[in-house]
Order: C-alpha cells, then sequence, then structure tokens
C-alpha cells in the first residue's frame, strides 16, 4: 500500500506521518489483491486539526474527512468513515471490481483577468471509468459529495449525477 502523507498549515512530524500511515494502512485489509493507494492531508484552521483521506482502489474512490481538537482524533475519526462506507458499501464495491477502464479528464482553465471576480483556487484532475449511474451514486455517497461526473457505460458519454434537494438523485446528460 502507498500511504503520501502532506501537510497544510501544519509540519508533518515523524510521530504524525507514522500514526498516518500506520491507520491508513489498515484500509488495505479489504482489498487483498488490488492496489491501494491513500493520500493524508493534515491541516489546522481556527485551531481546529483537519484530516482528509482519500483512497483509491482499482479506480474507486472512498474519502474520509473529520475535523476535531486534536490531529490523532481527526487521523482515526477519518478511517473509521472510510471503514464505515466500506462496509456499507461492501457488496456493491465488490461487484464492481471486475472492470477497470479509465479515461483520464482535464478540464481546460481559462484565466479570469478582473480581481473581483471569482477565482479558480484549485484544479482536480482525476481518472474516469466507465460506470452506469448507480454506480455512479454509489461512489458518490462514498465521497461524501453532492455531485460526480463519469462517463455512462450505457452512452459512452460524460453524464454528472447529482443529490436533489428532496433527497432524491439527478443525471445530467449532455446533448450536442
Amino acid at each position: 500500500m502507498i500511504v503520501t502523507v502532506t501537510g497544510k498549515n501544519v509540519e508533518v512530524t515523524d510521530a504524525l506521518r507514522d500514526y498516518s500511515e500506520k491507520k491508513a494502512t489498515k484500509i488495505s485489509k479489504f482489498f487483498e489483491k488490488s492496489p491501494v493507494e491513500a493520500k493524508v492531508t493534515l491541516s489546522t484552521e481556527r485551531g481546529k486539526h483537519i484530516v482528509d483521506i482519500t483512497v483509491q482502489v482499482n479506480g474507486l474512490l472512498l474519502r474520509g474527512e473529520e475535523k476535531s481538537n486534536d490531529m490523532y482524533g481527526s487521523i482515526d475519526g477519518a478511517i473509521d468513515k472510510i471503514e464505515r462506507q466500506i462496509h456499507k458499501f461492501k457488496t456493491r464495491i465488490n461487484r464492481k471490481f471486475h472492470n477497470d477502464n479509465r479515461i483520464v479528464i482535464s478540464p481546460p482553465i481559462t484565466p479570469i483577468e478582473e480581481t473581483s471576480a471569482p477565482v479558480i483556487k484549485r484544479t482536480k484532475r482525476f481518472a474516469v471509468k466507465p460506470m452506469s449511474a448507480e454506480e455512479a451514486v454509489m461512489q458518490m455517497d462514498l465521497l461524501g459529495h453532492d455531485f460526480f461526473v463519469f462517463s455512462n457505460s450505457d452512452t459512452d458519454e460524460i453524464n454528472v449525477v447529482y443529490r436533489r434537494k428532496d433527497g432524491n438523485y439527478g443525471l445530467i446528460e449532455p446533448e450536442f
């Protein structure tokens, strides 16, 4: 298992790095033969210790974030959230592991000239594998996001699923 530990506004000590790696390695026991990669980001904001852990296994993303008054407690909380996700979606995760096709999408960034306009603060690049809308909803729930971009295996087009205010889900399909 590959574990990368980084810090934002906090020095990553050897003790924090060792503890993060030890805890993140626990997740690999759920995925015996698959390569597992974990990214642990430690940060502080307004006196809170924030830990964000993203685990990637065969194109499947799991994410846990925890804020507390103690960095070690935040690490434990983030790992616990990921383990709960794995247990909750165990059957569906096992069913979906057979498809390993991936496409990389990198959206273009347009520079903004006016200083008063909102600025793009962060760009994310991620592997997109073909999946059904139902699997995309599961992936969105695993990440704890309100939307998820994916390649629809039925139409071979990029789609977006999102969580509606009424608790249901929506699917956005492009028309050209």
